[in-house]
């Protein structure tokens, strides 16, 4: 067993605490998603000159979509319902095996890099699946574009945390993190820098962001996202719109926990835990205020570039995997 793991496993909880501390984990990620993105909309509004919305428009907006009749287009089949289930689903499943308050989540040891990657894949593919069922012209190329980021960031998510995995020297984001905690001079070396770049790039390409995408337009010739949620309506959209707000406060979670551990609870006390929960939202919060601050100057970039820019990030990956096989 190595180290991190040990770390780990001397002092595991009992279920019911890893309980709470994983439901508590799904309702800061539900609850802070929409907050996160008011947020980053009332910085955006301020910093044009403009009131915008109150940070809490997104709560407000899962309320009254959740209230009204659910409407579905006449030629889709169950693909089109059940995607916006997967796309949650998936969500909620990430949030509680996710480091994001505690080392100690419902499943004994935490989650598995790769099994975190992939259940945010799941969802990714879900929403394009769903975008696809409708037969719409503006669904189908915005499913295309979506697989064609997807297949470039989700690869360069997973070889980012692979190079801290590297030196942590196992796959568990519990076991990363705890490791990171106990050896606060990883976070200077060459590889967690390239990595913390290369990850960057996919939370921007993962939650639709400019200059990736611009989660405000509803210009059809550029949409992504978007484009794919345009057949959905009533509680279909809620959910989506609510997954797709888990994964970004999900994405953002854990970018801050990887590389700025500090608040993350080890000690497995709710006192601790609720500690983690401040100290998580301070962290996201200042992490999405910059995000926003930086799209009100950055323009959006053609289509066709996007490729460059993930690629890009894919061979920083690369780097950082490469330097920690090499410097010991």
């Amino acid at each position: 067993m190595t180290g991190a793991n040990a770390m780990l496993a001397a002092a595991t909880p009992l279920l019911w605490v890893r309980i709470f501390a994983s439901a508590l984990q799904v309702v800061a990620v539900a609850v802070g998603g929409p907050l996160l993105l008011g947020l980053m909309g009332k910085v955006r509004a301020r910093a044009e000159s403009r009131i915008g919305p109150p940070i809490t428009q997104g709560l407000a907006d899962l309320r009254k979509l959740v209230r009204k009749e659910a409407i579905r287009a006449e030629h889709t089949s169950a693909v089109a319902s059940l995607a916006p289930l997967v796309l949650l689903g998936s969500a909620v499943v990430a949030s509680a095996v996710t480091p994001l308050l505690t080392t100690s989540t419902i499943i004994t040891g935490g989650g598995d890099l790769f099994v975190v990657v992939y259940l945010l894949l799941m969802g990714s593919v879900a929403l394009a699946l769903g975008g696809l069922d409708a037969g719409t012209a503006f669904g189908g190329m915005g499913s295309s574009r979506a697989m064609t980021i997807g297949a470039i960031s989700e690869p360069a998510l997973l070889v980012a945390i692979l190079a801290m995995a590297v030196q942590a020297k196992t796959s568990s984001l519990p076991g990363i993190v705890a490791g990171t905690l106990a050896h606060p001079a990883w976070l200077t070396s060459p590889q967690w820098i390239l990595a913390l770049a290369a990850l960057a790039i996919v939370v921007i390409a993962e939650t639709g962001r400019i200059p990736v995408d611009n989660p405000s337009t509803h210009l059809e010739l550029t949409m992504i996202r978007e484009a794919m949620m345009l057949e959905y309506a009533g509680p279909d959209l809620s959910m989506v719109t609510a997954g797709e707000a888990m994964r970004f406060a999900l994405l953002l979670g854990l970018l801050v926990n990887l590389f700025f551990p500090w608040g993350v609870d080890t000690s497995r006390s709710v006192a601790a835990l609720l500690i983690a929960l401040v100290a998580l939202a301070a962290k996201t919060a200042l992490l999405a205020i910059v995000i926003a601050l930086i799209e009100v100057s950055t323009a959006k970039l053609r289509l066709f570039r996007i490729p460059e820019l993930l690629a890009g990030g894919f061979v920083l990956a690369v780097m950082a995997v490469t330097a920690g096989l090499v410097i010991k």
